[in-house]
This record gives structure tokens, C-alpha cells and sequence, in this order.
């Protein structure tokens, strides 16, 4: 990759950070596609997007857990399922055709909802899930994280809001840890793929923390809730369209 496609693809990169980041999600979904944009090779991008997912949703992370914004209580409900399906993902190419139409449509629809009538949403009570449905739902999500080179916040987060299991700010903590986790199990899965990490990646690693920090800064104390959800549907309408559009 020459000099100007560096720099271009670590400035699309740290944008995308900022925006994922102040949601509590790390940006695998972009820096995908900007790597696809650039043409880099498949074998690349996976384990490049599962090790710049741990740099951002671990910042994310740190900052929700010190803001005392993430229920450990239903991660663990989540993450036990989904951190060893994430690694059986990462063993497993699946061809991208299969989840692509489904899943960025989910999205979208997902994301329509979080811009309709946000306030209610932002306001209602929470209740608790129970286990009969979040350990299916985190190998689910977990095997997804693992296929497809994702941390599974971008499915997770919807998912508890629209049913109610938390409010938005906790949600982001929660999602950010989940990242996290299977972004680690699913880049140990791939370990082979970490030989195809490229020599850029110290300057897109900086490139990210940059762009999260600022996310964070906005993210963590500074939106209001109803605001924090419709940045949430922005990042599903953009990940969404990626994976129709590619």
C-alpha cells in the first residue's frame, strides 16, 4: 500500500472510530469496507478488523465500566455463550453472500426504529431478560462475531434496546465489553490470520485510538439519551448499507 493510501485509509478509519466508539461499538463493519475500498487483501481483513475492534471497544470499554454505565449482569448473560462461539466462528470461512442481504437489512429495519419516536424509547422501563433467551441469542451472536470479523455489538445493541433490557447508555457499556471479548475469542480463532496483519497496522492502530477517544468524549457523558439512540441507528444505517452495497 503506497504512502497516499495509508494515509487515506487511517483517516477514514479514525472517522469511523469517532462514530462507532461514541456508541459503544469498536467499527469492524467500516473498516471493512474501507479495506475493501482499497482493495486489501481478504486474508487481511479479518484479523486487521478483529485487532483495531479491541483497540476502540476496549477504550469504549474502560471509559463506560469507569462511568459506572455497564451492566455486567447481562453481559454475562450474553458474553459466556457468545466468547466460545466466537472462537469456533473465527476456525470457519463462510462466504460472505450468505449474511450479507439478510443481516444488513435486520439492520436497517433496526435502525428505523431507533429514529421513530426515540424519546419513548429513551424513557421506558427496563426489565431483565431471561436466560432461556439471552444464551441462545449471545452463541448466535457470538457465532456471527466470529464469521464474519465483527465483535456482534453491532447486533447486540438493538437487540436489548428494542426489547427493553436496558437503557441506552448502559446498553453502549454493555455492547463495548461484548466487542470486546469476541473480538479477542474470534481473532485467537483466526490465529492464523494473524501472520496476514499488515505492516501498517501500528499507524492504524493510532489512528483509531485517536478516533475513539474523541467518540468517547462525546459519547460517554455528553448525549443525551435520545440523541445516544439516534447515533446508534446512524452506525446500523451505515453498517447496514456496507453490507448490502459491497
Amino acid at each position: 500500500m503506497d504512502v497516499t493510501s495509508v494515509v487515506a485509509v487511517a483517516l477514514m478509519m479514525a472517522i469511523a472510530a469517532a462514530l462507532y466508539s461514541s456508541v459503544g461499538h469498536g467499527g469492524a463493519s467500516a473498516y471493512l469496507a474501507i479495506m475493501t475500498l482499497f482493495s486489501v487483501a481478504p486474508e487481511t481483513m479479518r484479523p486487521t478488523a478483529l485487532a483495531l475492534n479491541l483497540v476502540v471497544a476496549g477504550l469504549a470499554a474502560f471509559s463506560f465500566a469507569r462511568g459506572g454505565q455497564t451492566n455486567f449482569r447481562l453481559l454475562a448473560a450474553f458474553a459466556v455463550p457468545a466468547v466460545p462461539a466466537a472462537f469456533v466462528g473465527g476456525l470457519v470461512q463462510l462466504p460472505p453472500d450468505l449474511y450479507r442481504p439478510l443481516v444488513g437489512i435486520v439492520l436497517i429495519a433496526a435502525a428505523a426504529r431507533l429514529f421513530w419516536q426515540p424519546e419513548r424509547l429513551a424513557a421506558r422501563a427496563t426489565r431483565r431478560p431471561s436466560l432461556a433467551v439471552t444464551l441462545p441469542a449471545g452463541a448466535a451472536l457470538g457465532l456471527l462475531a466470529g464469521l464474519t470479523g465483527t465483535g456482534g455489538g453491532i447486533f447486540l445493541s438493538p437487540l436489548i434496546i428494542l426489547f427493553g433490557w436496558e437503557e441506552p447508555r448502559r446498553t453502549s457499556g454493555v455492547a463495548a465489553a461484548f466487542i470486546v471479548l469476541n473480538s479477542a475469542a474470534g481473532l485467537a480463532g483466526n490465529v492464523a490470520g494473524v501472520q496476514a496483519l499488515p505492516p501498517e497496522l501500528p499507524i492504524f492502530v493510532a489512528a483509531v485510538a485517536a478516533g475513539a477517544l474523541l467518540g468517547i468524549w462525546g459519547g460517554v457523558a455528553r448525549l443525551p439519551r435520545e440523541r445516544l439512540l439516534q447515533a446508534l441507528g446512524l452506525v446500523l444505517v451505515v453498517a447496514g448499507l456496507k453490507l448490502l452495497l459491497t
